[in-house]
């Protein structure tokens, strides 16, 4: 995914939108490096959470997203372009697709957004983070930063038909760098503290 005139324009406009409608504000941003391969990991609230992590980012960031949100007017495409690509939930084929799309981005040098929680809470409370985004770290050795994204679920929950004027808070922190463990035998208990650890990174900065 090219940093194209469509994406520096739509990313402007989207910027402008949210910061008048959500009073959004940014910290920490630089902590998402310009280029090189990078896994971006933040919780997961709403269909808007790719936009909103995105938008102080110059680099194109791609990202899973439910196969049938495609269908929806206006925010599937508004997905595509800002570089979501489809995966189904069910697993399967599809499932198996959206993994080596990932592989091949990172190890040729992309940005991939991914929500370690696996789906948006319904509840506001954050959920489990599972596993598979440190061993995507590992098998390609590269850096997760954790995102934590504050005021999103009274924006723009699951219940809610429309987004809401909430302020908004998006908070990038230092990246994780992950060093695998000698003993093959640890690696499924490795895999589930970093994981946790991860978590806890993205809690601290929710009020």
């Amino acid at each position: 995914m090219e940093r194209t005139w469509a994406f520096v324009l739509s990313r402007w406009l989207m910027m402008t939108l949210c910061k008048l409608y959500f009073r959004v504000e940014f910290e920490g941003k630089e902590h998402v490096p310009a280029q090189g391969p990078v896994i971006v990991a933040p919780n997961h609230v709403s269909y808007l959470d790719p936009i909103w992590i995105s938008l102080p980012i110059k680099r194109p960031l791609r990202y899973m997203t439910w196969n049938q949100m495609f269908s929806v007017p206006l925010l599937g495409p508004l997905m595509r372009a800002y570089g979501a690509f489809p995966i189904n939930v069910d697993g399967g084929v599809g499932d198996r697709t959206a993994l080596k799309h990932s592989l091949k981005h990172l190890r040729t040098g992309g940005g991939l957004v991914i929500f370690p929680e696996g789906g948006r809470t319904r509840t506001g409370e954050m959920m489990p983070f599972k596993p598979g985004v440190i061993r995507l770290a590992l098998d390609t050795n590269v850096a997760i930063v954790p995102v934590t994204i504050i005021g999103g679920y009274r924006a723009f929950s699951p219940h809610h038909k429309f987004p809401r004027p909430r302020k908004l808070k998006i908070v990038y922190h230092p990246p994780l760098r992950l060093t695998p463990p000698t003993d093959e035998a640890q690696l499924k208990s490795y895999l589930q503290e970093q994981a946790e650890h991860l978590q806890k990174i993205v809690a601290s900065a929710l009020p």
